[in-house]
């Protein structure tokens, strides 16, 4: 591409993006299909099994060593690549709830969501709180179901529990070709053809049944529509097994043709589209140490608007400084490669140390801050126990970086007693364990507190100065310095809230404006 773009070369470049997000409840086979489809995608030559020994065989996008042990993923990781003639950006959220926060955020980031249902279980507890964010965000939904070579239930009972369940229509793109072990390949029903791994002989009873299927569920269920997919109100469904790599280019080709292009997003004061000829950037997660060995903090920004390039300055909204982009990369997995240009919907990393925050804005100079990236207030509150005081410094350096990057929320007693950290499961506190031992060299332990919730608190000022010096020992500053209060239990959060008519006490907290 040369280097001078002009509107219509934006516009053609952001035609071809696709950035999405891949969604489901743990084991029902994200992380295998992630897999091929960066296969298919031509982004690595081998797909091995999620669970294979051996570095080689190692899934490419669980990459962090407390994911390797688990079998699980706990970070988002980003991975960009081409097929088709577009320019796919890969969202693998996190398919453990305790890290639901993290995945909100990412979901921020996309423009649809690649929902994956086991074929036997059907849909699952997580399937559907993340489906519900989706719906909150009017993502739109492609539907993978998956381990069609297994025992499955039937496929209309299937459609008919995603249509009821989610409440949303359905419509059938492809349909299997035999089931378990005879599962060979499916049917595209809009093309009329077949997609097999053998020969499938008229008068083969596979072939009786697709046929008869097909007919019906032609027959009683809606046909694609592309208007009601895009508002979120339709999901094309996709049969397969990404073990055994069928259906995953039914999937991908299905992204080409009909896959969002980069949607427009909001902000304080108004809507940025992505063709827009100037640059704008939404920081969604920082990542520290992804090499252990340069200590780095990597920033993930979707790119809203216009055509990065490398070299290039933007302001940083919220500091109200230049912010030069010297190294901007692009990311599959853990391997990377330097960005040269990127246009609206790319996600790229930008080194940083520190400079950048979840929520961030950058831009070519317009005052603008993206909305929609929440924190949510922690259900679990434990004091951090540091056996060797030596360390003391390290650890409140460790416990900034990591709560800047989302792994905990940090609160700071304002009677100065030791850190509290607030997370939404328990396995969040064994991955920053894990990660304070392994990356800081500092061994840390548990301890319980008096406090069970944490709420932002905002209002008038004087009234939350008074409010602050009379519960000195229940008031703690976030890691963004925003007041926080610790109650031991609802009814004294409710208690505070009655008696203190002039504040606010928020269980969500938008990044940079604390209780909107």
């Amino acid at each position: 591409m040369s280097d001078q773009s002009h509107p219509t070369d934006i516009t053609r470049e952001i035609s071809r993006r696709r950035t999405f997000a891949i969604i489901s409840h743990p084991d029902a086979g994200k992380t295998t299909l992630t897999e091929r489809i960066l296969r298919a995608g031509g982004a690595i030559q081998m797909a091995g099994n999620v669970r294979a020994k051996g570095e080689r065989r190692r899934t490419r996008s669980d990459w962090m060593g407390i994911e390797r042990d688990r079998g699980i993923s706990v970070v988002t990781s980003v991975m960009t690549f081409n097929y088709g003639g577009c320019v796919f950006n890969l969202l693998d959220t996190p398919g453990h709830e305790d890290f639901s926060e993290d995945t909100y955020r990412t979901l921020t980031a996309v423009d649809c969501a690649v929902m994956v249902i086991d074929a036997a279980k059907g849909i699952e507890a997580r399937t559907r709180k993340l489906f519900e964010i989706c719906r909150l965000r009017d993502i739109p939904i492609v539907t993978f179901i998956n381990k069609m070579d297994r025992e499955a239930q039937d496929c209309f009972a299937l459609l008919d529990e995603i249509s009821s369940t989610l409440a949303l229509d359905v419509s059938p793109a492809t349909w299997p070709v035999g089931r378990a072990a005879k599962f060979i390949g499916t049917y595209d029903i809009r093309t009329k053809k077949l997609h097999t791994k053998e020969p499938l002989p008229e008068g083969d009873p596979r072939r009786v049944e697709l046929e008869e299927e097909c007919a019906l569920a032609e027959g009683v269920l809606p046909a694609f529509d592309k208007d009601s997919f895009d508002e979120g109100h339709l999901t094309p469904v996709f049969f397969g097994s990404a073990m055994k790599e069928i259906g995953v280019t039914d999937l991908l080709d299905a992204l080409v043709a009909y896959g969002p292009p980069p949607r427009a997003q909001q902000t304080e004061t108004r809507e940025v589209r992505a063709d827009e000829e100037k640059v704008t950037a939404l920081i969604f997660k920082i990542q520290a140490n992804m090499d252990p060995n340069h200590r780095d903090r990597m920033a993930f920004a979707r790119v809203c608007s216009g055509r990065l390039t490398r070299g290039m300055k933007l302001k940083h909204v919220r500091i109200n400084k230049q912010f030069a982009l010297h190294t901007p990369q692009f990311f599959f997995a853990q391997d990377r490669q330097l960005v040269e240009e990127a246009f609206g919907g790319d996600v790229v990393g930008i080194p940083n140390h520190g400079t950048l925050r979840i929520g961030d804005t950058l831009t070519e100079g317009e005052d603008l801050r993206f909305t929609g990236v929440p924190y949510f207030a922690p259900e679990i509150l434990r004091r951090v126990r540091l056996d060797d005081a030596m360390k003391a410094k390290k650890l409140r350096q460790a416990l900034v970086e990591l709560a800047e990057e989302g792994v905990v929320q940090l609160f700071r007693p304002q009677d100065g007693a030791p850190p509290i950290v607030g997370v939404v499961g328990t396995l969040q506190l064994d991955v920053l364990q894990s990660r304070l031992g392994a990356e800081y060299n500092v061994p840390v332990g548990f301890d319980s507190t008096p406090f069970n919730l944490a709420r932002w608190v905002t209002g008038d000022k004087t009234a939350l100065e008074d409010f602050a010096s009379l519960n000195r020992t229940a008031m703690a500053d976030d890691v963004d310095g925003d007041p926080v209060f610790l109650a031991s239990s609802s009814f004294m959060m409710s208690r505070a809230a009655e008696q203190n008519p002039k504040l606010n006490f928020h269980d969500i907290k938008q990044i940079g404006l604390a209780g909107e």
